[in-house]
């Protein structure tokens, strides 16, 4: 049986990305988090000291990876307990998030529950594995569902939401008393604004115990590694440990250069806070130009975008900006109740951001 997918949610964007790119200063292009900062020399330096590596490398990780990953949790996140040997990384985390729920054992009949607004990669994992979605953010609405996975992003891409501890914790509790699985996307968490990002695996949220619990991590937005593929997962030793024989016969394997330029990204948190406040500097100035040009803000309290509206059809909007040059990403490519809003990237650079307040007061695109 074939499995359907969803069009790809860019190639919609074809054809405002061809009136954007028209613009006589050519496109700025936020529609997408893709990296744009150069990879931090040490990281390079740590690539290429391995580069002469014949032999296969270990799908678990070397150690020293692991630990850095480890000692990086406890750092920058508050998060303790996790062993070295529950860590996994994976091929940058969109292939995880896709593969996820075969490699879980989720299968037709299963439900798979994943938020109202949400990256497009959850509802094709839940796809290829053949189970049913649900998009819901309250768990009440649930019922008495017993669903296989329940998928948290925060914080969220693409509204930037922040989910308190507190929040985290009943949903913990809601799934283990169901023995549901949770696993929850914390590519953002190094970059909160206007809220404190908690992983799954703090002490708040889970109390020490990780059964049952699973967090993504990735390095492109924190490390610029994008162009690597460098992430991990951890949480619970036993699906992690299942995670790992699997991939093992599958052959999904970090290559040994990307390992090692991952364990030096983890082992510092000085180029994070440089990353960081690059982000932090781009993110007031696009907030401003979109407010002024009579764009609302919407959530956006941490990640790499901004949820913008102007209270009408997101793709009304695209093309009002692509008239001027930019490109930005609808709202429904996250799910319907995206429809009004669009999605606003902190990733161009810094020259084209402070581009963006003039184009979006200037007149639009002349043929």
């Amino acid at each position: 049986m074939t499995t359907e997918l969803p069009e790809f949610p860019w190639d919609l964007l074809a054809g405002h990305g061809a009136r954007a790119r028209a613009h006589p200063d050519g496109v700025i292009n936020l529609s997408v988090g893709t990296p744009v900062d150069p990879v931090p020399p040490f990281i390079r330096d740590a690539l290429a000291s391995v580069a002469d590596a014949p032999g296969y490398p270990t799908t678990h990780g070397t150690p020293e990876l692991r630990k850095a990953a480890v000692d990086a949790l406890r750092r920058r996140h508050g998060v303790l307990g996790v062993k070295p040997d529950a860590v996994l990384p994976t091929i940058g985390s969109k292939e995880l998030v896709a593969w996820l729920p075969i490699l879980l054992g989720v299968r037709p009949g299963d439900t798979v529950v994943i938020p109202s607004l949400a990256y497009p990669t959850y509802e094709v994992g839940v796809r290829l594995a053949g189970a049913t979605l649900v998009r819901s953010d309250s768990l009440l609405a649930l019922g008495p569902a017993r669903p296989a996975v329940v998928w948290l992003n925060s914080p969220s891409n693409p509204t930037g939401r922040v989910l308190p501890a507190e929040h985290l914790r009943k949903v913990v509790d809601w799934a283990r008393e169901r023995d549901a699985i949770v696993v929850s996307d914390e590519c953002y968490l190094t970059l909160g604004w206007d809220a404190e990002p908690v992983s799954v695996l703090h002490p708040d949220v889970c109390a020490g115990r990780f059964d049952g619990l699973l967090a993504v991590h990735s390095l492109s937005k924190c490390s610029s590694l994008a162009g690597y593929r460098a992430g991990f997962v951890t949480g619970d030793p036993a699906l992690v440990a299942r995670l790992l024989e699997i991939r093992r016969h599958a052959g999904m394997i970090v290559p040994r250069p990307v390992q090692a330029a991952m364990t030096a990204a983890l082992s510092d948190d000085d180029h994070v806070a440089a990353q960081r406040a690059r982000f932090a500097a781009r993110r007031t100035l696009l907030q401003e130009a979109l407010q002024n040009a009579g764009f609302r803000i919407d959530h956006s309290e941490a990640g790499l975008y901004l949820w913008a509206t102007r209270g009408e059809d997101a793709w009304s909007t695209i093309a009002w900006l692509a008239d001027r040059g930019i490109l930005a990403a609808p709202g429904t490519f996250y799910g319907p109740s995206g429809s009004r809003h669009i999605r606003v990237a902190l990733t161009e650079s810094d020259t084209r951001v402070a581009e963006v307040a003039a184009r979006l007061t200037g007149p639009p695109l002349r043929n």
